[in-house]
């Protein structure tokens, strides 16, 4: 467990520094000035969640993990981010550079190498390989080729996730909760898989990961003191993401330990569409935004029931097959989307 305290502590002792900094700085989320539907927080907060997990990941893998080309490539696209999240939380960016600089590290870690080569058959016994259609090219005086559908789904299931998980964090403690919850079960799945390409240990970065967002739950818990920031939400995803490719293309697992957020998101996605809006910027029609408008659900419940939701979640994914999981996904977009749909209703 050193991977998750080691981690933990440094999130636990950067974060009161990191809020010191933007306070200093005043690069701050004053609702009073920077006025949106979407903000839940009623007081000036510093965002700058992402500069604490790039930190307390980066510093504890540094100590604990083999660095190969695979580690390289994974933290090379997370100082992307990280950058990116700094300057959104001082100057708000626009939601579509962000998507481009998120697809910009979406190629990085797959031109490395790290892609979803096959995916459980949900109807049968084995895998469906994703190796061919494949393109072949001299690069340096040697023949290297790309597998393009495996290539294409890996950045789709890096983006999409970033994005999904990136609009899950309106309440204090709620996202990385949860996040801290999905990575330590990506640890459990990636012990039972020992074909990983890499020099360095995958549930071991697993649980790096979850005990910085962890170590960084304790400031972000209501009140919170800090936010997540852009670069703490895009972390989430592109981690989880990178993680279960890792650990085995475990895709239906990883979809189904974030059924909520991934349900909320293609819901919100549609509602967007179907008003004639861009589906990139933000709103309060979200669950998290339903749950306390229209229920009167406070922030630690809402957080505490993210949590637990995928807690329950995993649990279930150590047991169903492929088929089961993707029953169990279907069944909890089906209840996140008619719960909204009713609140839609009872709202007009």
């Amino acid at each position: 467990m050193w991977s998750f305290l080691s981690s933990f502590l440094l999130a636990s002792l950067i974060t009161p520094l990191i809020i010191l900094l933007y306070r200093k700085n005043n690069w701050l989320d004053d609702p009073k000035t920077n006025q949106h539907a979407k903000k839940t927080h009623l007081r000036a907060v510093p965002r700058g969640g992402g500069l604490v997990i790039f930190l307390a990941t980066f510093l504890s893998a540094a100590f604990i993990l083999d660095f190969d080309k695979y580690l390289l490539a994974i933290f090379l696209g997370a100082s992307l981010l990280t950058i990116v999240g700094v300057i959104d939380d001082v100057l708000d960016l626009s939601p579509y550079f962000r998507l481009l600089t998120g697809l910009l590290a979406s190629l990085i870690v797959v031109g490395a190498g790290i892609g979803i080569a096959y995916i459980s058959n949900p109807f049968g016994e084995g895998v469906i390989h994703l190796n061919q259609p494949q393109l072949v090219f001299n690069l340096f005086g040697e023949n290297r080729s790309l597998w393009l559908l495996s290539s294409t789904f890996a950045i789709f299931f890096i983006l999409w996730n970033m994005n999904i998980i990136n609009w899950a964090k309106g309440m204090d403690g709620q996202l990385p909760g949860f996040v801290a919850v999905s990575c330590l079960f990506i640890a459990l799945l990636a012990n039972r898989f020992a074909d990983a390409p890499t020099q360095f240990n995958v549930a071991n970065l697993a649980l790096i990961v979850a005990g910085a967002f962890t170590g960084f739950l304790l400031w972000n818990f209501y009140p919170q003191k800090i936010m997540p920031g852009y670069g703490a939400g895009s972390l989430a995803g592109y981690f989880l993401s990178v993680l279960a490719i890792l650990s085995g293309a475990k895709v239906a697992t990883t979809l189904m330990v974030l059924a909520i957020p991934t349900a909320d998101g293609l819901f919100t996605i549609a509602r967007r569409l179907l008003a004639g809006k861009s589906p990139f910027w933000g709103d309060r029609g979200h669950l998290h935004h339903k749950l306390m408008d229209y229920y009167g659900w406070g922030k630690r419940r809402i957080a505490i029931f993210y949590i637990i939701s995928s807690a329950t979640l995993g649990i279930l994914s150590l047991y169903l097959s492929t088929t089961g999981k993707i029953i169990a996904i279907l069944t909890t977009t089906f209840i996140v989307f008619a719960f909204l749909i009713y609140s839609k209703l009872r709202q007009k």
